[in-house]
């Protein structure tokens, strides 16, 4: 089942995360993510679909610089983490920035280049991706 981190409510209160391992790569990803105001989070399991990672996470930036820092933040965040290093494609142009984590791959987009591309369905393995 893919995750989607759903808006937060009317008080402003923090948005709670999908159900992931404390303390995991996944889960540092996700409130990274979160904590630089991503839109439209979306977390894809692999595990056992696909060898390439455990998990696929999707978001969207409001702009190139977004993207850039959000990036950029993440690695560090990941490195600092004690996850190791990470390998970041795109990043000059930032209208999508690939970040290979290991267990954990992440895709942020411009809204524009997201629509286009649609990873979530193509990843989707036939599960229905929308808000939950």
């Amino acid at each position: 089942m893919n995750q989607v981190l759903p808006e937060p409510d009317q008080s402003g209160a923090a948005t709670p995360l999908p159900p992931s391992e404390p303390n995991s790569l996944h889960a540092l990803v996700l409130q990274s993510l979160d904590d630089d105001q991503a839109q439209e989070i979306v977390s894809i399991p692999l595990e056992g679909k696909s060898s390439i990672a455990d998990h696929m996470v999707i978001a969207s930036g409001r702009s190139t610089r977004q993207v850039a820092a959000m990036a950029q933040k993440l690695a560090e965040r990941i490195k600092q983490g004690g996850f190791g290093h990470v390998r970041i494609e795109g990043l000059p142009a930032a209208d999508w920035v690939l970040i290979d984590a290991g267990d954990v791959v992440v895709h942020l987009f411009r809204p524009e280049v997201r629509t286009f591309y649609n990873l979530e369905r193509m990843w989707g393995f036939g599960d229905s991706v929308g808000a939950a």
